[in-house]
């Protein structure tokens, strides 16, 4: 998906310099403030899509390094995309994976990214700032969040 997403600011609050806006996306306008649903693994667990639609639902958000994992990005890419891998027709925004990774004990982290074990299959895994945004684009995301590997205290 190559399209822009656009901002279009509608009215700001004077003393709290709040903003309501819409988000244009390829998959659909989000109107701001707007509810968030997770939908971890590119499903939000228990609710179907058309009842997402019926409660309004303007966006769902899902997490990269889960669906690198399970399904894959290639298994989504060949579905068509997010829309078409879970039949939700609307905004959808991916987190970077980055912080998910650093719950893991097996995460090594360097100065480009991360190495770590999966914690599915037992496998050696690597995410970087590429890796996580080739990922991003590739599943269809309209919105997409930068690799966000925080300082972690722990020793390497």
């Amino acid at each position: 998906m190559s399209q822009a997403v656009t901002y279009e600011l509608i009215k700001t609050c004077k003393q709290s310099g709040a903003r309501l806006g819409i988000l244009h996306t390829p998959h659909g306008d989000i109107e701001t403030p707007t509810y968030m649903p997770v939908g971890t693994q590119a499903t939000v667990k228990g609710v179907m899509p058309r009842d997402l639609k019926e409660a309004h639902s303007q966006i769902i958000l899902a997490n990269t390094y889960h669906l690198i994992l399970a399904p894959g990005v290639d298994l989504i890419e060949k579905a068509g995309g997010l829309a078409e891998f879970t039949g939700y027709h609307g905004p959808t925004f991916t987190d970077s994976g980055g912080f998910q990774i650093l719950s893991l004990p097996s995460a090594k982290i360097d100065h480009d990214g991360v190495t770590f074990k999966s914690h599915i299959n037992g496998d050696i895994l690597r995410m970087d700032p590429k890796i996580s945004m080739d990922a991003q684009w590739k599943i269809g995301a309209d919105i997409h969040m930068a690799f966000d590997c925080v300082a972690d205290s722990r020793d390497h």
